[in-house]
């Protein structure tokens, strides 16, 4: 418990700056870059594909260039086109290795190592987007909505938590859980939204009650994120994805909810009836 605690107050101490900073000097598309290279090792070591360099270095290469291209193409038009191109390109070459591997790359181990890096580039992509898009509130909410669900959803399973959500994917997960990180995460982004308006951007037309509807949405997209990454886990007999936060585990242990969060924080942003409402 004290290693989690100490990883926390640390990770916490490194995110603020990054935060603080993340519109000067191409911070924010560095970091999730960095953290999206990370992943990709995570997950090509998890399914097995680390093994073959024909398939870790165009995961690599993925990981690096799909942020980077929304960094450098912010705009929705340019954007699609330069994720599409590279994804392209990423296809082309698994499907190209398969070809000449001579039956030593099984076809299992490349799918799943294309899905889970088109998966996790693409969602780190997707918080490039927000921050460079949305101004320097919004994208903070792809954080805000998963991390206050997850804590609560295992404060409420442990206090009131008496049928299983999904036992053959997460024991300890409870409906009860579920639906209180849902209600308190909706709660958390009424209050943003309410400290936003109130002592940031008065000029904002903040609505609570939509930010209280995408507070639940996001909550209940980022607890399907946190168990369908749980499912990979369970498929190749890992604990963890990494131990970059000790007593954590990996990238994708730590940012597993918020992954799913951010493409559909992205879709709720594309929405004007509900973009011109939300911090």
């Amino acid at each position: 418990m004290l290693k989690r605690i100490l990883t926390a107050i640390v990770a916490v101490a490194v995110f603020i700056p990054i935060c603080w900073f993340s519109d000067r000097f191409a911070v924010w598309p560095v970091a999730m870059t960095i953290l999206s290279v990370v992943a990709a090792w995570e997950m090509t070591k998890c399914v097995g594909a680390s093994k073959h360099i024909s398939l870790l270095i165009p995961a690599f290469l993925t990981a690096i260039f799909v942020p980077c291209t929304v960094w450098r193409f912010p705009f929705p038009h340019n954007m699609w086109e330069g994720v599409f191109a590279v994804d392209a390109a990423y296809l082309l070459w698994t499907f190209t290795a398969d070809v000449f591997s001579r039956g030593k790359i099984d076809y299992e181990v490349s799918a799943a190592s294309f899905m889970g890096i088109f998966y996790t580039s693409f969602a780190f992509a997707c918080l490039v987007w927000l921050r460079a898009m949305t101004g320097p509130y919004r994208y903070l909410l792809v954080f805000i909505g998963p991390w206050v669900s997850d804590t609560f959803a295992y404060l409420t399973g442990r206090a009131i938590g008496r049928h299983k959500l999904i036992p053959e994917v997460s024991p300890k997960k409870t409906v009860e859980g579920a639906v209180g990180g849902v209600v308190f995460a909706a709660l958390a982004f009424v209050l943003c939204g309410w400290i936003v308006k109130r002592f940031f951007a008065p000029s904002l037309s903040v609505n609570l009650l939509v930010m209280a509807l995408s507070g639940a949405v996001v909550a209940v997209v980022s607890q399907i994120g946190d168990l369908a990454m749980s499912v990979i886990k369970r498929r190749y007999g890992i604990k963890d994805y990494g131990n970059l936060f000790p007593g954590h585990g990996g990238v994708l242990d730590r940012f597993d909810s918020v992954l799913l969060t951010a493409p559909v924080l992205v879709m709720l942003s594309q929405i004007p009836a509900l973009s011109a409402y939300l911090i």
